[in-house]
């Protein structure tokens, strides 16, 4: 039996190689927030494989070795396979509210991806069908090779890329198929090794079959339409793909004044996962820099001399361009690309005047809220970068994704950062109607009144220009000559002044004009609203500032909303409302759809066979373990990025500490009573959203490896306690109903893949602790329905003894 535990580990190990490679391979290809939807491939494919096992239980007579070597190799070709097909659906998330065919393009993307799961539960539910007594050992070697699959899948990434990893996935799938094959003849074992060579030789030599196909409303995908544009270099890590990308029609240089008339340096562009250029500009001596004084970005030098500056998030450095240019005293600059300080400063440091190699320029790899928050000094200026692409609020691409640099927790660590007189600086784009700028504002009014600011208003400037917006904050009010000197800036360089404290409304809208000057009355009512309850339940959009347990930044949609973006469907360039929520919804009803299916066939297959007597609360039971386990997972893993700063850490970490843990406690379920150990589980699952903030902020100040053990012990006792509920509902159905074990590893995996869509969007309206809640009260609820079960099973094993 020991070769047939090595095989599902191997092949668990696989499968969740392959499951983080295509959480990258979806934030290139199409957005950041789809990457969520590998949980909910991974579990359809597990609640699929149970169905199948239940409506043909003479699989369960086949030979166990050959059977075993099978499912590898259908796994190892369904996974190039399934990654080739999806890579050619023309999927469109923009066009999915009014195009049709766009749900059925959803459909094939999704099912298809979930095919390679599928044989991997099949695995998995065929051991536990055929040896339930066994079943802590079976998924001990599943969950440990899962755990191991999360730190490979990191590994991978940074040597030989999404695709290339995907490649290996598959390559270690026809591995894991030797061990059984080799049991039983040569023939499967041949083949096995024939598939594993060939994939070996495919990782260091992909083809361009397997390129990855980027959503043509990509920026990256946008320049490369230019004759001219090539992309001169291209790398991977564990979080990201960076491209550079040369050609004469890239200038970028937001927030520039258009009485600048001179043309701009020669620039490469930057393109993190296809999008958010970064402009890397030359500075070759003798090369004229003028524009970066007619920058919006250059007014807080106005207001301090030779400050000392941090700047979060410069990607190429052109914000640090601005501040060694005005005369900064020193600038740190923190990054947390490495590979995008690795192009600008090694790569093309040359081309940049070795910007990021002067003495006063300190460049930092690290995320920027651990860094401001584990920094014992104080700055003259902090200032949060134009980072991203621009997106209008109709776009909805980035409404799912969390970001904890714009909450308010994060402006409360950068305003207590700032020296007497220092200024908070936030640079964002302009949507019309106002989106992002409008939270902006709500954020720094959130967190000045936690400092206990009395009058926020007093301690903001706005000011514009054609299409994006600067944002002043202080802890001090603005001096009547600071104020001037603003007005000044403005003036002389066309910006438009959207609010300072005392502002006459006939000094908004004079240069970039509006019908209305609508920035100036919205920040107007956003600051100055005695009920600002009521600003926030009357504006068209969600602008209500994000906190650590709610940091969707981007996400602007309320359901209100619906009956204008209908009405707007097919007439405008991009249809949203702001809303990745139709994208999610429509998941959810796809999702819904093909678990119901798989949940309710078998049960008239095995009705009348005296075993769905048995199966009332055994299904609860079941659909509860898989709710609760992904409603705990879930915000974790959200949680998580806060901490380690980046999704692909937090995805990796949280799910091999989870992982690892819960297999240790499988292995060690036949010698512990469940009912005390789910007691325990549901009140260390009631104290996390308690004790998570006040460890986080405790241990943030630590690096990077620091923080991956912390978290690694964090999750342990939690993963332990989740370990134990499975294995041993799948031995207590072995004794009682032993034809409902392979539908009970269905149900819990259908229940799981809702769970992983419905945890998504309980939490961008409610916040993480609420999942987490609800995930402790469907364990609460597993334990009551199994209660029954457990005294009967007992009565039962008894009587069999006897």
């Amino acid at each position: 039996m020991s070769a047939l535990y090595l095989a599902v580990f191997l092949l668990s190990a696989a499968t969740l190689i392959f499951e983080i490679a295509l959480t990258r391979v979806f934030s290139v290809a199409q957005w950041y927030h789809f990457a969520f939807m590998t949980v909910s491939l991974a579990l359809l494919g597990f609640g699929a494989s149970g169905t199948i096992l239940a409506l043909f239980p003479q699989v369960l007579k086949r030979d166990l070795s050959r059977l075993l070597a099978t499912i590898c190799l259908l796994f190892s070709v369904s996974v190039v396979g399934s990654f080739l097909a999806s890579n050619h659906v023309p999927f469109d998330s923009y066009r999915i509210a009014y195009e049709r065919r766009q749900m059925v393009y959803l459909a094939v993307y999704y099912l298809s991806l979930a095919v390679p799961f599928f044989f991997t539960g099949l695995a998995v539910g065929f051991l536990l069908a055929v040896r339930p007594e066994r079943a802590g050992r079976t998924y001990f070697a599943n969950l440990m090779g899962s755990g191991v699959g999360c730190v490979a899948a990191l590994v991978l990434l940074s040597i030989v890329g999404g695709e290339g990893t995907i490649l290996v996935a598959s390559l270690l799938g026809a591995v894991a198929a030797l061990g059984p094959a080799f049991r039983r003849s040569w023939v499967p074992f041949g083949l096995a090794l024939t598939l594993a060579l060939s994939l070996g030789v495919c990782v260091f030599h992909t083809a361009p079959v397997f390129e990855i196909r980027m959503s043509p409303y990509k920026a990256l995908s946008s320049v490369l339409r230019f004759p001219d544009a090539r992309i001169a270099h291209r790398d991977w890590n564990a979080f990201s793909r960076v491209d550079v990308v040369e050609s004469d029609t890239i200038r970028s240089a937001p927030g520039l004044s258009y009485t600048h008339t001179e043309a701009l340096p020669s620039q490469k562009g930057i393109y993190t996962d296809g999008e958010n250029v970064s402009p890397l500009t030359a500075a070759s001596p003798g090369t004229d820099l003028s524009f970066l004084d007619f920058l919006l970005v250059s007014l807080p030098y106005e207001l301090v001399a030779e400050p000392y500056v941090l700047i979060l998030e410069p990607g190429a450095g052109q914000d640090v361009m601005v501040a060694v240019f005005h005369g900064a005293s020193e600038v740190v600059a923190v990054e947390s690309n490495p590979l995008v300080i690795e192009v600008a400063r090694d790569r093309y440091g040359d081309f940049a005047g070795n910007l990021y190699s002067l003495d006063k320029v300190t460049v930092v790899a690290e995320e920027g809220r651990s860094y401001v928050h584990r920094s014992g000094e104080r700055f003259d200026l902090i200032q949060i970068s134009l980072a991203d692409s621009f997106r209008p609020i109709g776009s909805g691409a980035y409404s799912l994704s969390e970001n904890y640099l714009y909450t308010t927790e994060a402006f409360l660590d950068y305003l207590s950062h700032l020296k007497p007189g220092g200024v908070l600086v936030v640079h964002r784009w302009l949507q019309t109607p106002p989106s992002e700028s409008v939270r902006v504002l709500t954020l720094a009014v959130s967190a000045l009144e936690r400092m206990g600011v009395e009058n926020p208003a007093r301690h903001i400037v706005a000011l514009r220009s054609l299409y994006t917006a600067l944002f002043l904050v202080r802890g001090e009010e603005f001096t009547s000559e600071e104020i001037e000197t603003i007005k000044e800036f403005a003036q002389e360089r066309r910006f438009d002044l959207t609010y300072y404290p005392g502002i006459n409304p006939d000094e908004t809208n004079r240069y970039s004009i509006l019908e209305e000057p609508y920035y100036y009355m919205v920040y107007r009512d956003a600051l100055e609203s005695q009920d600002r309850r009521a600003f926030y339940a009357t504006y068209p959009f969600d602008v209500t500032p994000p906190s650590d347990d709610r940091p969707f930044f981007f996400h602007f949609f309320r359901w209100q909303q619906t009956p204008d973006i209908l009405r707007g469907l097919g007439r405008t360039w991009q249809p949203f409302g702001g809303s990745g929520y139709f994208v999610l919804l429509a998941l959810f009803l796809l999702a819904l759809s093909a678990s119901s299916i798989l949940i309710l066939l078998p049960l008239g297959f095995l009705r009348g066979k005296g075993e769905v007597r048995e199966g009332k609360r055994l299904f609860l039971y079941f659909l509860l373990l898989g709710i609760g386990y992904l409603f705990v997972e879930i915000p974790l893993l959200q949680r998580f990025i806060q901490f380690l700063g980046h999704p692909v850490y937090a995805f990796a970490t949280v799910l091999f500490g989870l992982l690892t843990f819960s297999g240790l406690g499988s292995l060690l379920s036949p010698r512990l009573p469940l009912v005390p150990v789910m007691g325990g589980l549901v009140a260390a699952i009631a104290c996390y959203p308690i004790l998570l903030p006040q460890l986080f902020g405790w241990l943030l100040g630590g690096g990077l490896v620091f923080r991956l053990l912390a978290s690694v012990a964090m999750l342990a006792p939690l993963g332990f306690l989740m370990g134990f509920a499975f294995p041993e509902g799948i031995r207590l159905t072995g004794r009682i109903a032993p034809g409902l074990v392979p539908w009970a590893w269905g149900v819990n995996g259908c229940a799981s893949v809702l769970s992983s869509i419905l945890a998504v969007m309980i939490a961008i309206s409610y916040g993480f602790s609420a999942v987490l809640f609800i995930g402790g009260a469907a364990y609460a609820l597993a334990l009551t329905a199994i209660h029954g079960v457990t005294t009967k099973a007992r009565v039962t094993h008894a009587a069999g003894a006897a």
